[in-house]
């Protein structure tokens, strides 16, 4: 065999034979025709036309599940072994495929490369872009089958179940309180730091939730969206609206344990309880008297001015106290 004949069978470059107008196969003609992926081998390439067909020819014993590839099946065997080969240097995580790596060390990297191109809300993965997308969509494949309410998310579904359960699996290590769901424990936590993230910017006063920064800035506005369907009285937080309610009921949960006396209000029972311990915390800066409750302080100030606001409608003469005035009010009532 000559020296041209020997070189013609080795696969080297895709150069056309000047004297057989063949062309050699080589690394750069083993393209694949579908997504264009070269490969430096053409046995590389076979193996790899076999991911765009639907011959999956490599089958898990265990599970039944096919693949097109053979190292796919090697990788995949793995789940079924507690062997997870592949370990993050910075958390220690273990995984059983060396992709499933990659993919957790972007957490740990600031990268969200998978950009919602709705909202922008970026994500680090893009299978979490993906999930996040339903919430765009009207689309809820997931419906409980207790109440019929559906999601758009299986974990959703999966954490409003315990709802209908009594299930509280998510238990805190401070105080033992526990949740059905993990989030709300996470919020929770934040009660027994110090750590308060979320700042007004108005007032600057710091809470511990985002919710709760929300309801505070109604305080800032004259927006009171909470409003009582009996007396159509607003309110700018819903907690202010529940204890109005309690006036419009006989209820009065907050009892003291000394006298009987009930009240509406929790801290109006805190005030009255000064009475029995004849505390008197309170004390007038200019002459030194002291009150039991905060409110008496501020009552008694306006003897130190000549401030009356309470003014009787009738004969327009003023009061320091709101109490006089209704002593003053039974005569015109007479």
């Amino acid at each position: 065999v000559g020296q041209g004949e020997g070189n013609a069978g080795r696969i080297c470059s895709p150069i056309q034979s000047s004297q057989t107008g063949d062309i050699d196969l080589t690394y750069k003609s083993s393209k694949c025709s579908v997504c264009n992926k070269s490969f430096s081998h053409k046995g590389n390439l076979n193996k790899h036309l076999r991911v765009h067909s639907n011959d999956k020819v490599f089958k898990c014993s265990v599970c039944n599940k096919s693949f097109s590839v053979r190292n796919y099946l090697i990788s995949h065997l793995l789940v079924h072994s507690n062997e997870k080969p592949f370990k993050c240097n910075v958390c220690n995580k273990a995984f059983s495929r060396k992709s499933l790596l990659n993919t957790h060390l972007i957490v740990h990297s600031n990268e969200k490369p998978f950009i919602c191109s709705i909202c922008n809300k970026a994500f680090s993965r893009k299978s979490h872009l993906n999930t996040h997308l339903l919430v765009h969509s009207n689309d809820k494949p997931f419906k409980c089958s207790a109440c019929n309410m559906s999601f758009s998310r299986k974990t959703h579904l999966n954490s409003h179940l315990l709802v209908h359960s009594n299930e509280k699996p998510f238990g805190c290590d401070v105080c033992n309180k526990a949740f059905s769901r993990k989030f709300h424990l996470k919020k929770h936590l934040l009660v027994h730091s110090n750590e308060k993230p979320f700042v007004c910017g108005i007032c600057n006063k710091a809470f511990s939730r985002k919710s709760h920064l929300n309801t505070h800035l109604h305080v800032h506005s004259d927006e009171k969206p909470f409003k009582c369907s009996i007396c159509n009285n607003s309110y700018s937080q819903k907690s202010s609206l529940k204890t109005h309610l309690l006036v419009h009921g006989s209820e009065k949960p907050f009892k003291c344990t000394i006298c009987n006396k009930e009240f509406f209000r929790k801290f109006n029972l805190n005030d009255h309880l000064l009475v029995h311990n004849n505390e008197k915390s309170f004390k007038c800066s200019l002459c030194n008297k002291a009150f039991s409750h905060e409110s008496s302080l501020k009552t008694h100030l306006i003897v130190h001015s000549n401030e009356e606001p309470f003014k009787c409608s009738f004969c327009n003469k003023s009061f320091f106290q709101k109490s006089n005035l209704n002593r003053h009010l039974i005569r015109h009532n007479l």
